[in-house]
């Protein structure tokens, strides 16, 4: 009997993109245009281009294998999971899945919003071919998983979107498919509920079953997969064992932008004469990343100019988990030498960089927004959410423990043991 759980043979997924026409037609103009060429108007209207979201992805999965998934925005990911989980056909190729699936796509996919989460716990395992009787086995658990007891037969168009993701999570984990498929939605919810859903897929994937995971979360892949796919801009780049997959992703330009350019419509009027160009995170090596390793120092640049002499202008950063907890906030003139140095700032062209320090933080996502203001004064621009980055920490102190460590830092203390 084979083993096989997944074939994906030459898929490709296109879409049309319809773009507004600024060019005003009347109907004659159309019907002249539709006879000269009908062939073309029928396959490829007006207004609409061809884009491919994926094209010539080729892999295997075995069932008890786990596979992550990774790519920046924009890579294909998602279109491949839905391709997978049969929410969309491709365009071309052929996808084989021997097993049930479970599919954790995004909030609202396979639920009825007119249903209560008892019925849609129902409905979702008759969707996977399970006997109501193993749904009932399974109820209690999963309702204890999601702890939306008191909600459980509210309909769950009332629900927020974390308790949507709850229960959506706490059913496709534990209605036993043989394939899980996940896609990276496990930023909604609190910090503890996503410690549990990793748990979750670590037990599913010990038990033997198949797990395809898309995560940005760097350190989430390394420890629940055992290789990697990379995707760019719908093609698959890579298949390797998960370190270095990873490595090659994180040192290669696929990681992300890592960068905020600002156009001239998002500067408001009042912030003259500050006109800032770019934030942007920057690793080890001098690139350019949103996906950062928290064993080496990560460097924050803010680049504007001044159309005239600012005094006492402070140019800074805060830091901030995903959920808005404060980090830390740190100004370019906090040192009292730089501060009288720059009393008065120049009109000119300039960068403001600092340094997090190597073994700083700890794994996960945070945000940075950034302040150029004098003190008690002005403040001539804000972005309160100007950045996002991710930090891998893979080679911190204390990873040999599969557990996740609590708190936004992770640092390197020196620690002596003293035997009496």
């Amino acid at each position: 009997m084979s083993n096989l759980a997944v074939r994906v043979e030459d898929i490709g997924k296109q879409y049309n993109i319809f773009t507004e026409s600024t060019k005003y037609t009347t109907l004659r103009d159309k019907i002249v245009e539709t006879i000269k060429k009908p062939v073309s108007t029928l396959f490829n209207p007006a207004g609409s281009e061809k884009f491919w979201a994926l094209r010539h992805v080729s892999f295997t999965l075995e069932h008890g294998q786990v596979l992550g998934i990774i790519g920046k925005n924009g890579a294909g990911k998602s279109t491949l999971l839905k391709i997978l989980s049969r929410v969309v056909e491709p365009t071309e190729g052929i996808a084989e899945i021997h097993g049930r699936v479970g599919s954790l796509l995004e909030v609202g996919t396979g639920f009825h919003p007119e249903l209560t989460g008892r019925e849609n716990i129902f409905l979702n395992g008759a969707i996977l071919g399970m006997k109501r009787a193993e749904i009932t086995r399974k109820f209690d658990e999963i309702v204890a998983f999601s702890e939306i007891e008191k909600f459980i037969d509210t309909p769950v168009k009332r629900y927020s979107s974390g308790m949507y993701m709850r229960l959506a999570f706490a059913v496709s984990a534990h209605l036993e498919p043989e394939i899980l498929v996940v896609d990276e939605v496990l930023a909604v919810g609190d910090a503890e509920f996503q410690r549990k859903c990793l748990g979750k897929m670590s037990d599913v994937a010990s038990e033997g079953r198949t797990v395809m995971f898309v995560s940005h979360n760097m350190s989430a892949i390394q420890r629940l997969t055992q290789e990697c796919i990379i995707l760019d801009h719908g093609k698959m780049i890579m298949r390797a064992p998960t370190a270095q997959a990873v490595d090659y992703y994180l040192t290669n330009d696929f990681a992300g932008d890592g960068e905020r350019k600002y156009s001239d419509d998002e500067i408001p009027t009042s912030a003259h004469p500050f006109k800032p160009i770019a934030i942007r995170t920057i690793d080890k090596a001098g690139h350019i990343t949103d996906n950062l390793v928290s064993t080496d120092p990560i460097t924050i640049e803010i680049e504007y100019t001044l159309a005239q002499d600012i005094t006492g202008l402070r140019v800074g950063v805060y830091l901030m988990t995903s959920r808005g907890e404060y980090v830390f906030t740190s100004f370019d003139t906090d040192e009292p030498e730089r501060f009288q140095k720059y009393s008065v700032r120049k009109a000119g062209h300039y960068i403001s960089r600092c340094i997090i320090p190597a073994d700083m933080l700890n794994s996960g996502r945070f945000v940075i927004g950034m302040n150029a203001s004098s003190y008690m004064v002005k403040r001539y621009f804000a972005d309160e959410r100007a950045i996002n980055f991710n930090v891998n920490a893979t080679g911190a102190p204390g990873m040999q423990w599969v557990e996740l460590r609590h708190g936004p830092v992770r640092p390197r203390l020196d620690w002596t043991i003293e035997e009496r």
